[in-house]
Order: structure tokens, then sequence, then C-alpha cells
């Protein structure tokens, strides 16, 4: 008996541990956003797009020149400009690079192709990860 209780004590201490996740757990968890996106896109669900995007006034996208703020707006400016499947057509990205900034953010560049209907198109892109109440979200987004 005098040898079980330190064995049980010991193991719940050590069943109590939480793990920290990795570098590598990280951007496994920033490809299945990418990857969840790309889907969402191409089935022309721009919510489901964006809800890998911080949904905050304080977001921030630049894109042909002109910065735009919040979730809201950057969504109501992706309905106005795809507004159908013809526009949205299938999204795929590829990426070039995720770099962690620190134990709470990533960049991560690549680019994008969109094969539509209404004529095919890509870019690049560099967009800003961090971690939000314990969730990964876009905070920033610069394509072109």
């Amino acid at each position: 008996m005098k040898t079980i209780l330190p064995l049980i004590a010991l193991l719940l201490v050590c069943s109590c541990k939480t793990t920290k996740p990795t570098a590598k757990d990280d951007v496994a968890v920033i490809r299945s956003i990418l990857d969840k996106q790309q889907k969402a896109w191409s089935e022309n669900d721009l919510e489901g797009f964006m809800s890998g995007y911080w949904q905050s006034e304080e977001l921030t996208y630049f894109s042909r020149g002109k910065i735009s703020k919040g979730w809201q707006t950057t969504l109501a400016n992706y309905k106005r400009n795809y507004p159908t499947t013809k526009e949205t057509g299938t999204l795929n990205f590829e990426i070039a690079n995720i770099t962690q900034i620190n134990e709470d953010a990533y960049w991560v560049m690549g680019s994008y192709f969109l094969t539509r209907e209404a004529g095919n198109a890509n870019g690049t892109f560099m967009i800003v990860f961090k971690r939000i109440n314990g969730e990964w979200k876009i905070i920033g987004d610069s394509s072109c």
C-alpha cells in the first residue's frame, strides 16, 4: 500500500500536465484552416471562408492599394465582388512559407489560383495568423 500511494500521486500529477502545442502542431492547424478556406470558397460559401478570419473591426485587409478594416467590411467586399460561383470558381493555394513570428503569431506567404467561368485569376498573398483565445485566426491579409 505504501508503494501504491506514491505511484497513484505521480500518475495524477502527470495526467494533469498539459502539453503546449509545438510549432509543428501550429503549422498543421494553420494549414487545416487554409484547406477549409479553399473548400468553402470553391463552394461559394464566403461566410465559411471568412471563419478563418478574426471577427473584429481590427481585422486589416490590404488589396489594390487600399486598406479596409473589419470582418464585416471584408465579407461585404467579397460578397460584392464574388456574388456567384461564376466569380468564385475553384480556389487553390500554393503555400510558399509559414514562418513563426512568436509563439502566438505566424505569417504565411503564398500564391492563390482561381479557376472560374468569369476568367481565371491568380496572385500572391501574405497573411498573419494570431492565436486568439486559443484559436488561430487571420488578423491581417495582403493580397494582390
